[in-house]
């Protein structure tokens, strides 16, 4: 299964990836088409709004169809919509490849549930860790690649080359045995994506943990260009803090296998510590290098960390409507990141990067007053547990009931 693991980490990685090569090309891409510094941010919030219509329309497909072929189908599609971009030569044609690139890029979200539903329960938390690592070490070595590249080949070379490892992707996937399929149709499986929010307390608090942990980590990776473009560095320089940045990532890989351990909740709360924390040496970004070294390092860990104990508390409340948890759960890192990336610029052009740090601690500051929050989660361990409650309110599933009563995760996670 490791292979399995590893090869899944590497394609949600890659596909991941496209999602923030524009955070590191920004003032290029701008200057480029003719747009202005303080509306640049419109290319991360297009892209970010198309990924979160792709997790509530794409991604709960994957309790519907064979995951496998809906994620080479995906690969497929998003190569074609990557050399949309690359070959955009006006405004409004980048704008809607962006917004295709994030719609299809969901395939990342498909990619965890597919590694979730090959493991053993017991061994879900460390599944899901290993692909999580492959996503965000994605996400942050976006930047390096894409500022080489483009120091190289220009800013098109780096949506060009990615078109051309989607399809490799695609055609390279392993093969895997028949999963078991939601027996709805597709509206009844939106419908129950949507309404997992009132079903599930813990669900609840996880998705609004999402919302606000990724709307700080974007605030500064959407933003740190900006500061960094003024001090005169070159795309290759400011792509390097994604790699500096990604030993926060790696040094998160333990979160799952702590979560599998039902120590989630005391994760959740060091983790978003350090969240709140991390501003601190961030605001310095304009007089010390070192200091915004280290405080993303400190930011990608907290991140990474909450973000791995969320997605394998949620997938453990309805392991067979996988798909739809996760799914659902993205759209609000989506929003987060979108809302993140357009006031993060917005804030630098008119009141400078104080004010950028100010908003980050801000949303980070949300995150550990969600995280600390118990009260929702404990209930829902006992709500979950009830004789015959199954999913035919929401849809979600009808054996969840018959499930819990089989197992003892209920105990065991009692007190995350």
């Amino acid at each position: 299964m490791q292979p399995q693991r590893i090869f899944l980490a590497m394609a949600a990685g890659v596909a991941v990836a496209n999602v923030y090569f524009a955070q590191t090309l920004l003032a290029t891409m701008g200057a480029d088409l003719g747009i202005a510094p303080g509306t640049v941010g419109a290319f991360v919030t297009v892209t970010q709004l198309g990924y979160g219509l792709g997790l509530f329309f794409l991604v709960p497909l994957g309790d519907l169809v064979d995951r496998r072929r809906l994620i080479r189908a995906q690969f497929v599609l998003l190569a074609i919509a990557l050399a949309l971009v690359g070959t955009a030569h006006n405004a409004a044609m980048l704008l809607i490849g962006l917004a295709a690139v994030g719609l299809l890029a969901v395939v990342t979200q498909s990619l965890v549930a597919f590694a979730a539903s090959l493991s053993a329960p017991a061994e879900r938390g460390r599944a899901v860790g290993t692909v999580t690592s492959g996503i965000v070490i994605g996400i942050l070595l976006a930047r390096t690649t894409s500022g080489l590249l483009t120091d190289l080949a220009g800013w098109r070379s780096v949506y060009l080359i990615s078109c051309a490892l989607s399809l490799l992707i695609a055609l390279t996937l392993f093969k895997a045995p028949q999963q078991q399929k939601a027996n709805l149709s597709y509206y009844a499986l939106l419908r129950s994506t949507a309404t997992v929010w009132t079903g599930e307390p813990v669900f609840r608090k996880r998705a609004t943990l999402a919302f606000f942990v990724f709307a700080a980590f974007s605030t500064l990776w959407s933003s740190v260009v900006l500061p960094l473009t003024d001090q005169s560095l070159s795309h290759t320089e400011i792509g390097a803090f994604g790699l500096i940045a990604a030993a926060g990532a790696i040094a998160a890989a333990p979160a799952g296998r702590l979560n599998d351990q039902g120590r989630g909740q005391l994760v959740t709360i060091s983790a978003s510590v350090l969240l709140a924390t991390s501003w601190l040496l961030i605001v310095w970004t304009p007089h010390s290098i070192w200091a915004l070294a280290i405080g993303a390092i400190v930011l990608d860990l907290a991140v990474q960390t909450i973000h791995v104990s969320n997605q394998s508390r949620i997938y453990e409340l309805r392991p067979e409507a996988g798909s739809r948890l996760i799914g659902g759960y993205m759209v609000f890192y989506s929003v987060g990141s979108a809302l993140g990336a357009i006031l993060s610029t917005a804030l630098y052009s008119r009141c400078g990067w104080t004010a950028v740090c100010l908003l980050g601690a801000s949303f980070s500051l949300g995150a550990l007053a969600t995280a600390v929050h118990r009260d929702s989660e404990r209930g829902e361990s006992q709500q979950s547990c009830e004789p015959g409650r199954a999913g035919g309110a929401d849809g979600v599933d009808d054996s969840a009931a018959g499930e819990c009563a089989q197992s003892d995760r209920c105990v065991e996670h009692s007190d995350q």
